[in-house]
């Protein structure tokens, strides 16, 4: 934690120590007294908060029995009050004790993004213009240095399956950490399974729709995505079960991987898929 991240101030010091400080790095003041229960639970929340954001903003403590003029000028009539400052000016505040998960949206909205949230952001947006390689690239960079962020890793295993990368593609998917990303991470796996199994000639071929399901995972691994959709799609017309299920998994793996960004192939794939549940 930054030197003086969580700090007492007073009527004396505030001026500088929030005022001057904010103008570089948003201070969050916490309005409390002795007598405050609510401020008993509040102030270690914001400071446990403080520590894990990595010192992003700077944490102030004002005991207003002891600073009955700050109170006063700041407008605090009841307490626990939280009022974030940015830039020299008070930002956006809120009274009574809180949740954790609202305290922390509170937070994360006045802090600036850290170079991780950034780096992320970029390499999303190479993943969500198809950019495939370069996404590749930005995500495995980031993961040198956070090996296992869960956005990250499903960024990863979307890019190399994306190139038809199967068994590098499907090395996070099974032991995926548990993350909002879990459920996007699995719906991966039939993809991966059916590319490796394509790669390593192991796809049954024992019907005309085995044949259509093998081209089919060859288009997408060339990265033909519409016609591989439009070949699964034909599968599940014919026969919406087919392999147990198998084109509709590959299916809705497929759609992941090409997610909205108002892609064609992706928009006629989930309407052709509601019938098929």
């Amino acid at each position: 934690m930054p030197d003086r991240q969580i700090i007492d101030v007073t009527e004396a010091d505030f001026e500088f120590e929030v005022i001057a400080y904010s103008k570089n790095t948003p201070v969050v003041v916490d309005f409390w007294a002795e007598w405050c229960q609510p401020c008993k639970t509040l102030t270690p929340l914001l400071e446990k908060l403080s520590i894990e954001l990595g010192g992003s903003f700077r944490l102030a403590k004002v005991d207003v029995d002891a600073n009955p003029n700050l109170a006063a000028h700041f407008n605090v009539r009841s307490i626990p009050t939280v009022i974030a400052f940015s830039d020299g000016s008070p930002r956006d505040q809120f009274i009574g004790m809180q949740s954790e998960a609202r305290v922390r949206a509170f937070l994360e909205a006045i802090v600036p993004p850290s170079p991780l949230s950034l780096a992320i952001e970029k390499a999303n947006g190479k993943l969500a213009t198809h950019h495939w390689v370069d996404a590749e690239k930005e995500f495995l960079e980031i993961l040198q240095k956070e090996p296992d962020n869960p956005a990250c890793l499903l960024g990863l295993s979307i890019t190399q399956l994306a190139q038809g990368k199967g068994s590098e593609g499907r090395l996070h998917l099974y032991n995926f950490p548990a993350s909002k990303e879990f459920t996007r991470a699995e719906a991966l796996i039939p993809y991966a399974d059916a590319l490796i199994a394509f790669q390593e000639n192991a796809l049954p071929q024992e019907t005309d729709l085995d044949a259509a399901f093998t081209n089919s995972i060859r288009l997408a691994s060339q990265g033909k995505f519409d016609l591989a959709l439009d070949g699964l799609l034909d599968i599940l017309r014919q026969d919406k079960r087919y392999r147990d299920g198998m084109a509709r998994e590959v299916v809705l793996s497929l759609l992941e991987i090409l997610g909205g960004n108002g892609n064609g192939a992706a928009r006629t794939g989930r309407k052709w898929m509601m019938p098929y549940g």
